[in-house]
């Protein structure tokens, strides 16, 4: 009799907790898909991305499952989450190496951190892991449709980076730190060579060589930039 006393307030305990908190079935995938773009057509993406999210995660063996990550990585980005577009994208990464669609999730990895790059005067890291990323996808897929665009970017970061390492380098001429500016001015001149900056930086080292009393080396660098930018407006500043 106990025994069959203990099952019956068992049963009654079970019945009772389903009554007030039931189980919800997992949506139809289609159904999730359906309300997630419904959400991105009304621009409402932290919602959206929330939804591609549950599509992944319930069914992470479907067809889907690449493209659902696609979406929510895209749509943070467009949320301007760009650390969640990251993960997004690092996930997809993990999971789905050989999709068809990783040339543009390393494109898209390369506008996260290029949107976060910010003025010259601040550090450059998002700059420098954007380069990076662009780099990788021009190297892995030199003929996919984002390379051009890519190679843009590249040139952009490049420049950026040596606007970055030009704008210390003046401020350590004017703090009479040669050393200093010229081991930065030399960087750009070695490793920037297709920039913009590289006029400058030739002229630059003249003048600190000078500064230091060491005439045949800046006569090198006048030398190196009448050569090489004979009408730049830097080499016609040259005395």
């Amino acid at each position: 009799m106990k025994k069959l006393v203990l099952c019956v307030c068992v049963c009654g305990m079970l019945a009772g907790c389903g009554g007030t908190e039931e189980i919800a079935p997992e949506r139809p995938l289609e159904d999730i898909y359906q309300s997630a773009y419904q959400e991105f057509n009304k621009k409402d993406y932290e919602e959206a991305a929330e939804l591609f999210q549950i599509a992944e995660s319930q069914y992470p063996a479907s067809p889907w499952a690449a493209d659902a990550l696609v979406m929510m990585a895209y749509t943070r980005y467009m949320d301007k989450d760009f650390a969640g577009s990251i993960l997004a994208i690092d996930r997809y990464m993990r999971f789905h190496p050989g999709h068809k669609d990783v040339p543009y999730m390393m494109y898209l990895r390369g506008m996260d951190y290029y949107r976060q790059v910010s003025d010259v005067r601040r550090d450059p890291g998002m700059s420098v892991y954007a380069l990076q990323s662009f780099q990788q996808l021009v190297e892995r897929f030199p003929k996919s449709e984002y390379a051009e665009n890519a190679k843009n970017k590249i040139m952009i970061l490049k420049n950026y980076i040596a606007g970055k390492v030009m704008y210390a380098a003046r401020s350590d001429m004017q703090n009479k730190n040669w050393t200093s500016a010229i081991t930065r001015f030399q960087s750009v001149v070695t490793t920037a060579q297709e920039t913009v900056m590289t006029p400058e930086a030739m002229f630059r080292l003249t003048e600190c060589y000078n500064a230091i009393g060491l005439p045949e080396q800046a006569a090198g660098y006048a030398d190196m930039l009448k050569k090489n930018f004979p009408d730049n407006e830097w080499t016609k500043k040259l005395k």
